[in-house]
């Protein structure tokens, strides 16, 4: 059965997922070039589609689809998942140089949604593989 709480091993498990997954990608010069091109609607059909991925992969196979019950758990692991990939994502870019917070805000905030979406499911995978 899922636990109906969260803890700091579900939120390291999702840390790794996001660093895993984000790595390749935030390495790449074309993910930082897409961001400054991408019109705002795509990048904002980019992170529903992430949330959207994130909830059915969630609600299929961390809650086996039994959430109600336990939709309150249900919405703080999406929510909470997400934050902490969006917070992992934007660790990596700023090691890496490529989060230009101060100077061009927009390009930073859409490299962190670019390249959360991949790393959003990774967290969420790596999140549910000790769970029975």
């Amino acid at each position: 059965m899922i636990k109906l709480y969260f803890n700091s091993e579900d939120a390291s498990q999702i840390a790794i997922g996001a660093f895993a997954m984000s790595m390749p990608i935030a390495f790449t010069q074309e993910a930082w070039k897409m961001a400054e091109s991408l019109p705002t609607m795509n990048l904002v059909f980019l992170g529903l589609l992430s949330l959207l991925f994130l909830t059915l992969y969630t609600y299929y196979s961390l809650f086996q689809g039994d959430v109600e019950r336990r939709i309150i758990s249900y919405v703080v692991r999406i929510v909470t998942a997400y934050l902490i990939t969006l917070v992992v994502v934007a660790s990596v870019l700023f090691s890496l140089d490529k989060l230009p917070l101060i100077t061009d805000t927009v390009v930073a905030l859409k490299r962190i949604v670019i390249i959360a979406m991949p790393a959003s499911l990774g967290a969420i995978i790596v999140d549910s593989l000790d769970k029975e």
